[in-house]
């Protein structure tokens, strides 16, 4: 049987959560207090998922066959079950354009996530990658316990350092130590791996924080509960008007990141209606020449249904 995620408990208390320095959708920097909460030493591995799906029998959205009439117009032989892979370009492309460096993955899943040596079988201690929002919370179910909430994740990220740049203090590599895995070299076409992993690597192969968390910023992104909106809603203040031109510029600030997410969200929504979370921590797909999102402040929108080669998660529990 597989053993089920460590997990640490913490005081909970106030902090500083957002920051100025980077994008819009990560402001206003302000006070937030979480109550006490315990949450998973990292993120849920391959292993780990497996054993909920032999347990339980549970099909990701992945996996699910594709319903016609959500696609009018679409030839049904190819609305094929899949997901979102990452997929590196041949040489320097616009950077504006996210859809250059990711395809449609026919048949990808967190069983076989869309890449070279990729499968769950070949690695077990590797975060699950190709899960949906709704497949993390069924996993949190079935475990007895929930998905963080942003504010949760960030307190947690942040091991207990005030306003800190990255989750181990304001340097990126301290004493020329690699902190995280992110991206490494000219992004999206040239990457010699972190520690020596393209893509994913093993969880807790990254030094933990301050709290003795590992992997809260870089390898994956995480799911939250909370719905997105392109800038902090401070609870007990009312959310400010925002013109036209300053919603569409805060818009594309929060899609300035590593995957397909950003576009045409307003209120945690996009333009169609389609609900959207936070996700956390940034990815391995992370890079400093195009997205600094393996912080402990940054964020990024994605939708529900998403499936992609670079989303995880990890669970939170009430004490």
């Amino acid at each position: 049987m597989v053993a089920p995620t460590r997990m640490v408990r913490l005081a909970g208390g106030a902090f500083r959560m957002g920051s100025a320095e980077y994008s819009a959708d990560e402001t206003p920097v302000h006070e937030r207090i979480v109550d006490p909460f315990e949450i998973d030493l990292h993120p849920v591995t391959n292993e780990q998922f497996a054993a909920f799906v032999d347990a339980t029998g549970y099909v990701t959205v992945a996996e699910r066959p594709l319903e016609p009439a959500d696609f009018p117009g679409v030839d049904p032989a190819e609305l094929v079950p899949g997901g979102l892979v990452f997929a590196p370009t041949t040489g320097p492309v616009d950077l504006r354009d996210w859809r250059q460096w990711w395809r449609w993955g026919a048949g990808a899943s967190w069983r076989e996530p869309g890449w070279p040596g990729a499968s769950a079988a070949e690695r077990p201690t590797h975060p699950v990658v190709m899960v949906s929002f709704a497949d993390a919370s069924a996993y949190a179910d079935w475990a007895g316990k929930r998905l963080p909430t942003e504010a949760e994740f960030e307190f947690a990220a942040r091991g207990g350092l005030e306003g800190a740049r990255f989750a181990w203090g304001d340097e990126e590599t301290p004493g020329g130590q690699l902190m995280v895995n992110r991206w490494q070299g000219r992004f999206p076409y040239e990457n010699d791996g972190a520690l020596g992993w393209v893509g994913t690597s093993p969880v807790m192969t990254f030094p933990p924080n301050g709290y003795g968390l590992y992997d809260v910023t870089g390898n994956v992104w995480e799911w939250t509960t909370d719905r997105y909106a392109p800038r902090h809603l401070v609870p007990g203040v009312a959310e400010a008007a925002v013109d036209a031109g300053g919603r569409a510029s805060l818009l594309a600030a929060a899609g300035a990141d590593d995957g397909a997410a950003g576009a045409g969200v307003v209120g945690g929504e996009t333009a169609g209606g389609e609900a959207r979370r936070v996700l956390k921590g940034g990815s391995h797909l992370c890079s400093p020449d195009y997205c600094l999102r393996y912080r402990p402040a940054a964020r990024s929108p994605q939708s529900d249904d998403t499936a992609t080669t670079h989303i995880g998660f990890r669970c939170a529990r009430t004490p």
